[in-house]
């Protein structure tokens, strides 16, 4: 906590003088152009490794960064809330990109692995059910995989957890207001995974049914799929992992 308010007199005193302008901008609208849903771990900061702004993601975080899936929010052990985010990133925002984002080392999906939980956790063993459907794919790898590679390197709850990046893209696109902007071209979704260690950011790529490391190369290619000029280079594999 005593780092915390340190950090408010650093931010009044230091950084908040070169972003006058733009909070003065902000201060009565916004205008994101990505709904961001990520983990609420404190190790994974999307405005850090993404170097945005303020104003730039309106952002989702729970513990797992899931998303339960259309006519299961108020479920037992669910929220609308991440619910009520998308409807108002696509309603009131009119976002055109929907990222999902996971990451390495993730204690929800360790947990989700192990069953292993705290004591008395209820309300956290029924979010995590949100999560089973990842854990279910897994089981069925590699022959019931839906043609998913993943890194056999990476420990089983580094699996996991890009397997449950993917299925919560397949939740958010099951509410049926997410559906039809996407058939329509208005809206994108993203699955991506942070490596902690590394500090990589992986996007997942449909065309090649495995996450690639987020470099120039697989940059431009996102780009180009967003209406830039430039071809679309092929990807990095796991055995070009730095």
């Amino acid at each position: 906590m005593r780092k915390l308010i340190e950090g408010i007199i650093e931010f009044r005193r230091h950084v908040y003088p070169a972003y006058r302008a733009t909070f003065a901008r902000l201060a009565g609208t916004q205008d994101p152009d990505c709904l961001f849903v990520g983990c609420s771990d404190s190790r994974v900061v999307p405005n850090l490794f993404a170097s945005t702004d303020p104003g730039d993601l309106f952002v989702v975080r729970n513990l797992g960064n899931l998303v339960p899936p259309f006519g299961h929010e108020r479920g037992p052990g669910s929220s609308p809330s991440v619910g009520a985010a998308l409807e108002f990133a696509l309603h009131a925002l009119d976002v055109a990109d929907v990222v999902v984002c996971g990451h390495s080392n993730c204690g929800a999906m360790r947990g989700l692995l192990s069953g292993d939980l705290p004591r008395g956790a209820e309300s956290l063993s029924a979010w995590l059910q949100h999560g089973r459907p990842a854990l279910e794919r897994l089981a069925r790898l590699p022959d019931g995989g839906d043609g998913i590679a993943l890194d056999a390197s990476l420990p089983e709850h580094d699996r996991l957890s890009q397997l449950n990046v993917l299925e919560q893209v397949r939740h958010v696109a099951s509410y049926p207001f997410v559906a039809e902007r996407v058939a329509a071209g208005a809206l994108r979704l993203h699955g991506w995974w942070f490596d902690i260690g590394t500090a990589e950011v992986w996007a997942f790529e449909p065309d090649f049914g495995r996450f690639v490391r987020m470099d120039e190369a697989e940059a431009a290619r996102l780009k180009a799929r967003m209406g830039d000029a430039g071809p679309e280079p092929v990807p990095e594999g796991p055995a070009d992992r730095a």
